[in-house]
Formats: structure tokens, sequence, C-alpha cells
């Protein structure tokens, strides 16, 4: 149909192939594959990390209220559970010792603060005892653990 058009040197367009040389080994580190792998771990490390902590299952009451803002210090956490057994941290605590063990911590933390988590169904006096011997285990900012979302008090009443 139409007649191909040869260059001189066979058809190449100018470009003569070079002959293979022995090359050199690389003395660079290719680091893209150990990027990868390091971003598929930090993923995982993402989706994993939620999965491990590890808490008492309680049912917390829910309220309107916002959070409070993070501290630089691991907040001290006294957990009491719906069949009123005391935890601190994640160590279950004799009552009797409470005092005691607050003290000594009182006075090994730069921060006062603790955070109470009841479960909704302890009486409201079991949660003010406790309260009673964090204050006198030397706590006095005493933040109470809750649920987000509960319901808002109604203004209007009735």
């Amino acid at each position: 149909m139409g007649a191909g058009v040869l260059d001189r040197d066979g058809g190449t367009g100018g470009k003569r192939r070079r002959s293979h040389k022995k090359r050199k080994p690389m003395a660079e580190i290719n680091v893209t594959p150990f990027v990868d792998v390091m971003l598929v771990l930090l993923i995982i490390f993402m989706v994993a990390a939620p999965l491990m902590t590890v808490g008492v299952p309680i049912e917390l009451p829910k309220t309107a209220a916002t959070a409070l803002p993070s501290e630089q210090e691991e907040p001290l956490t006294i957990t009491i559970t719906a069949d009123g057994t005391l935890e601190l941290q994640n160590t279950e605590i004799d009552r009797n010792t409470l005092i005691p063990k607050l003290q000594a911590i009182a006075a090994e933390r730069e921060d006062d603060k603790v955070f109470l988590r009841a479960d909704g169904a302890v009486p409201y006096e079991v949660v003010m005892q406790v309260m009673g011997a964090l204050n006198a285990g030397g706590f006095r900012d005493i933040g109470l653990v809750t649920d987000a979302g509960g319901p808002k008090l109604n203004d209007q009443g009735g």
C-alpha cells in the first residue's frame, strides 16, 4: 500500500545500538521496599492498637458533658464494678487498703488528678464513699467518667 523509506543505517532512525558493557554493581540502597513495608506495619499497628486496651466491663452512665483535656502524666483511674469491687488502674484492691495505697501514690505523683469510673448500677452511697477515700488519700481533683451522648437536662422541667 504505502512504501516505506529506510535510512542509510538500516532503518534505525540514526540511533545505533550500543554494545552491552559490563555494568558495575550499584552502591546505593533502594529504600522504596523498606518504606513500603514500614507503612504497612504502621497501618497494622494503628488498626490493632485500639484492640489491645484491656478494661473492666462496666456500664458507664451517659451524660451530655464534654471530655476533659488530656494530661501529660497517665491518669490514675479507680473503677467500681457493678458488684461493688474496686480496681486501682487494672488491679483489684481491698477497700481497707485503698486509702494507704492512695496516699503512697499521691506522694510519688506530680498531679493529684484521678478519674473515677463507676457502673451505673452502683448505689450513690458507694460512689460517695470512694470519693471520700480519694480525698483522704490526697487526691482533690476527681473526674467522673461517663459515656458521651446521653440525655441532656431539660431546662423547662415537667
